[in-house]
Formats: structure tokens, sequence, C-alpha cells
């Protein structure tokens, strides 16, 4: 099975979880013998070689209007569907935070891909995103594709409440890599006083009051991650804010982030909203206590064993540090994630939803 992954222009250059999301279940799969190329959206891609095309992130659909008109292939979705309406609100720094506040939610997105070319160069590959705007050009994509795949039955609900669609679809969990994120035999005393958090340093992930709930408390805090490269104003700002406890360190390999779990007694992820938290998964399969925002899909993954924070405050912030802490990291949820949540497993669940697809669209 030959399948082409379509993915955003800035998928090397501004990292996220999306990425690892992207390459670890392209990785996966092709140890189940699926043959898998990655292509981003501003190339021109020659599609014939392709059963199937599979595209991620519906926030950004003038990425992917072209690539379903001019392949004629069948296509599932990640939709990877992220809502940053309140972090465009509260943690967007500068003229844009005065700017999209007087905007819907499908209006703001469609300002930032205009934005996004005229300042970052990254081009609209579909003109058709200009007049079909950001809710219909997402309808268009989704009511099209043969399959959805959301990483959680939450991501879908929102899917099908927000944009008033209902879709065939099939939950694809994201995972962690079990080769990588293991805790071993004889691992490393833990600090009891450290608190990591490992995400792209920009808005959404809140890393500023993260800072502020950490400054003047008895923590060390580690923030690992690139900053986003269209957000340095809100870096600068954590930097400024930070204390005498907090270290900053750019992104690492995942072999790294796999110590730097092994040490930390909390991991905190207090962000505006969370499809799933990629490196809050790794951290609790490494033995972490577990902090993470209240806002998004994070319930179906951690129910009960993580301590939830508002993200908006960073005495709620502070408290789920004290109480994670204190707690300890939960076993159950550790089972859990080396059970239901590996790549391995993501993997097989996708090919299981190709075949339904390739299935459908031959008739058999």
């Amino acid at each position: 099975m030959n399948v082409l992954f379509i993915a955003r222009a800035s998928l090397y250059t501004n990292r996220g979880g999306d990425t690892i999301q992207l390459l670890k279940t392209a990785e996966y799969l092709g140890k189940l013998g699926v043959k898998v190329d990655i292509r981003l959206t501003d190339e021109e891609i020659d599609y014939s070689g392709y059963q199937l095309l599979h595209f991620f992130n519906i926030i950004r659909p003038a990425d992917i209007l072209k690539h379903i008109r001019q392949s004629s292939k069948p296509y599932v979705v990640s939709p990877i569907y992220v809502d940053y309406a309140e972090a465009d609100q509260y943690a967007r720094r500068g003229p844009a935070r005065l700017l999209l506040r007087f905007f819907s939610v499908y209006q703001a997105e469609y300002i930032k891909v205009i934005a996004r070319q005229l300042f970052n160069g990254e081009k609209i590959v579909s003109l058709s995103y200009l007049w079909l705007g950001q809710r219909r050009s997402m309808r268009r994509i989704l009511k099209r594709a043969a399959l959805l795949l959301p990483n959680s039955e939450a991501e879908y609900s929102r899917l099908q409440r927000r944009l008033a669609i209902t879709c065939p679809y099939r939950v694809i969990p994201n995972a962690i890599d079990p080769a990588v994120f293991r805790l071993p035999a004889d691992p490393p005393a833990r600090e009891d006083d450290l608190v990591l958090c490992v995400g792209r340093i920009e808005g959404m992930k809140n890393q500023l009051n993260l800072i502020r709930a950490v400054n003047g408390s008895s923590f060390r805090l580690i923030l690992i991650g690139a900053p986003a490269v269209n957000q340095p104003a809100y870096y600068e700002e954590c930097r400024k804010s930070a204390g005498a406890a907090i270290t900053f360190i750019d992104a690492v390999s995942q072999k790294e982030l796999a110590f730097y779990y092994s040490r930390a007694r909390v991991h905190a992820l207090p962000s505006w909203f969370e499809t799933t938290g990629l490196s809050s998964l790794e951290a609790a399969a490494m033995g972490c206590s577990i902090v993470i925002t209240d806002k998004g899909d994070t319930r179906e993954y951690f129910a009960a064993e993580a301590c939830y924070c508002d993200p908006a405050s960073p005495a709620s912030i502070r408290e789920a540090l004290e109480k994670a802490a204190k707690e300890g990291p939960s076993e159950t949820l550790r089972e859990k994630i080396m059970t239901q949540y590996t790549w391995p497993i993501t993997a097989i669940k996708t090919l299981e939803a190709y075949k339904m697809v390739l299935s459908a669209a031959s008739g058999k």
C-alpha cells in the first residue's frame, strides 16, 4: 500500500506535536509494510503513485483544498482540531491581540492565513480558500473525506457540533514511542522539586502563566522547547518574567527528553487548549506526575489520573503542581498509556482505517 502524507509547509521549521504525530505514524506504518511518503502543502506533487492521501490539521484548510481538487484520490483527515480562541484573546501580544478580539474564531483564522503569507512567506496554495473562507473550507474538506481520524471521541464531537456536520470517523489515539519512553530498570533518582514543561514556547502552551506560578514557590522549572517562529515577543516576555529557579533549554531529541522526564517529579502543560498533550503522555509513561489543562480533550486520555488546572490562573497552576508533587505519579495511567497509547497501536488502527477506505472505494 502506498500512502501520501500531506502536511503544513512549516512542519519541520516550526515543529509541534503534529510533527511528532505525523512522523511517528509514518515510521510505524512502515514497520507494517505500508510505504509512506511525506510532502509539504506548498510543493508540487505527483499523486499518481498513491492509493490514498492523508491530510493533517483541518484548522489549516487553505493548505488542503488544492490537493483534494488536483489529486482526485480518496483521502482521510487527521483533524487535530485545536481551538485557538482563548489563546488569541489572552496570550497574543502586540497589535494581533487587539485585532483578533474583534473577530469570530473562523474570521481570526482567516486573518492568520493572510498574515502568514505577508509576514512569514507561507504561500496560500489554495486560492479557492480566499472566497470560501475558513469555516466553509473546513466543512468542504471534511464532508468529502472518506474518513476522519480524530484523536478522541471528544475531538469528533467538537467538530460535529461546531461545524454542523456528521462524517464517518474512527478514533486514532495519539501516542508515545515505547522504544524510547520506557522506565529503565535502574532509573535515576527523581528531583522532588523539579517541574518539567516540554512544548514549543508560544502563547497556546501558556508557559508565561506557568512561570508566574513557579516564581516564588519551592519548585524549580525546566522549559524545553524552541520558541514559536511567529511569536518572538511572547518568548521574550517569558524570559524576562522567569526567576532564578527557571531554566530554558531549546528543543532536544526524544532520547534526551526521556532523560529529563526520568529526573522530574512533575510535568506541567497548562495550555489554553490541548487535543491530547503528547509530552504529557510521554512524561506519564516515564513516571512523572501530570499537571495538565482543563481545556480541550485531555480528560478522555488522563481521566482522574492527572491534576487539572485553569490556564488563566497562576494560583490554580501552582495548586495543581503542589497536589501532583504530593500525590506522586499514577501507575494506572502509566499502564494505560503502555497498553493503549503507543505508536505501534496507532499504526495498526490507522492501517485498519486505510483498508476500510480502500475496500469501500473498490466496491468490495
